[in-house]
């Protein structure tokens, strides 16, 4: 009897205990009906409790869309700024429709397992007509890839180069859809390329045929021939290459029996002509800075580089053909002391006529400054303007002329019968003496000047006389 007592007096204790429990679960999860559910983390952040605005304040705080960064090919890149878009950030619409599907009795799942732990993205709002203009300003159109990609060989200041229209072609709707993702998932930035945005197109047999010639072509413009001019170097690359292939009256690349590119043996030559004229100074036209602080122009004259042209264009035309690599220095026909457009140097004779000063500079010092009388001009004997050079140098030489006969004890010539020497038979040098009873042509210097420059100069010294 008292044992029957006893279990129904556990049963109806238990019974109480349950009812409790239940009572107080069902008490709670009438609780939550309103909100969210005990132990709910939405994003790391605990939301029970909380309303839907006080959570999404929470969620956005610290995180601001500054907008996203477009990486494109070849290292190109743009920005969509977030104002620009009028674009909006907001957990609000999400965390609501997140409540609408909670239900209240399953919060004892949030206690014991990982249930109240969520992620959610927010919604993201942004003008879809500007963000379309932005793209299509940066190039990249809602389309989806074009299909008319050529391939073609075309003639460029550096050569002939293959214009591929097939390879890496955006594809401008796929290229949309994910900057349109990143934006809505806040990401920072978006490889297009990395996204395979870029894609090619199939290739057709013209192309192929456009591409096997191109490598021709590519071979054969490829020289690493390099003149030497002087201080200068002129690379026969493949910007001036390009212009020896032999072309038929249409236009059309000339190929031989054997299927290869055929040179045109008159442009190789014409290059070489163009470098000659460029580079040949005898009897060019050179700008002096005189002693006297002015820049003057002088013409003419023997001295100077000539390229031998012939033998040029024999030795550029084998060794373009031989597809030989060197720095080369062309064949002289006559060669200064310098070669290259200054040809000069800083060792030089320089006769002033309108001064009537005879200068001589060895390595930039200026060693003799004298007076001389130079060809009388009344008689139209004046002394010709020119670059010229020291071709002979002869002592105890008796000058002779259709009217006269001079001995002198230093003769310089510098142009056919034209030279600098000792005029014993003078007793005055400079000033105006030229113009009514200067020389035949020759410049007259004192004895000891004279002397000197003899000692000094040597043979092949340019001389640079002007008024």
């Amino acid at each position: 009897m008292k044992n029957s007592a006893l279990v129904k007096g556990c049963v109806i204790g238990f019974s109480i205990v349950a009812a409790s429990v239940i009572g107080f679960y069902l008490w709670l999860s009438h609780y939550y009906k309103d909100g969210f559910s005990y132990g709910t983390w939405i994003n790391g952040v605990y939301c029970t409790g909380k309303s839907i605005n006080e959570i999404n304040e929470e969620l956005l705080s610290g995180r601001e869309h500054g907008g996203l960064t477009v990486l494109k090919k070849d290292g190109e890149s743009f920005r969509i700024k977030a104002q620009d878009i009028s674009l909006t950030v907001s957990y609000t619409e999400p965390l609501r429709l997140y409540l609408d599907r909670q239900n209240p009795y399953l919060w004892i799942d949030n206690l014991i397992g990982s249930g109240g732990k969520k992620e959610l993205k927010p919604q993201v709002e942004y003008d879809a007509d500007i963000l379309e203009q932005i793209l299509m300003d940066a190039g990249i159109p809602n389309a989806p890839l074009k299909t008319d990609g050529k391939v073609m060989i075309r003639k460029t200041k550096e050569g002939y180069v293959l214009v591929n229209e097939r390879e890496g072609l955006l594809n401008g709707k796929k290229a949309c859809l994910l900057i349109e993702d990143a934006l809505e998932n806040g990401d920072m930035e978006v490889d297009l390329e990395e996204n395979e945005c870029y894609e090619d197109l199939p290739l057709t047999e013209e192309m192929e045929e456009s591409i096997t010639l191109f490598q021709k072509i590519s071979d054969f413009q490829d020289c690493r021939i390099i003149y030497q001019m002087g201080d200068d170097q002129v690379p026969v690359d493949a910007s001036r290459a390009c212009d020896f292939i032999k072309l038929d009256e249409s236009g059309n690349f000339v190929l031989d029996e054997q299927g290869k590119l055929c040179a045109d043996e008159e442009k190789v030559f014409a290059f070489v002509d163009w470098l000659a004229d460029t580079y040949d100074t005898v009897g060019a036209e050179r700008t002096f800075h005189a002693t006297r602080g002015d820049i003057v122009k002088v013409e003419g004259g023997i001295y100077g580089n000539l390229i031998d042209r012939e033998a040029e264009k024999e030795y550029l035309l084998d060794a373009f053909l031989q597809k030989k690599a060197e720095i080369h220095t062309p064949v002289y026909s006559q060669m200064a002391r310098r070669q290259g457009l200054d040809d000069i140097g800083d060792t030089y004779i320089e006769v002033d006529m309108t001064e009537q000063k005879l200068y001589y500079y060895e390595e930039g010092k200026l060693l003799i400054d004298t007076p001389v009388v130079t060809g009388n001009t009344s008689l139209r004997r004046g002394t010709p303007c020119g670059t010229n050079y020291v071709y002979a140098k002869q002592k105890n030489r008796t000058l002779r002329g259709a009217d006269y006969e001079s001995f002198v004890r230093y003769w310089i010539p510098v142009k056919g019968a034209i030279g600098i020497h000792d005029a014993s038979w003078r007793s005055e040098y400079g000033g105006e003496i030229y113009k009514r009873s200067g020389s035949h042509g020759c410049i007259n210097t004192p004895l000891d000047e004279v002397a000197k420059l003899y000692d000094l100069v040597e043979i092949g010294t340019p001389c640079v006389m002007f008024y």
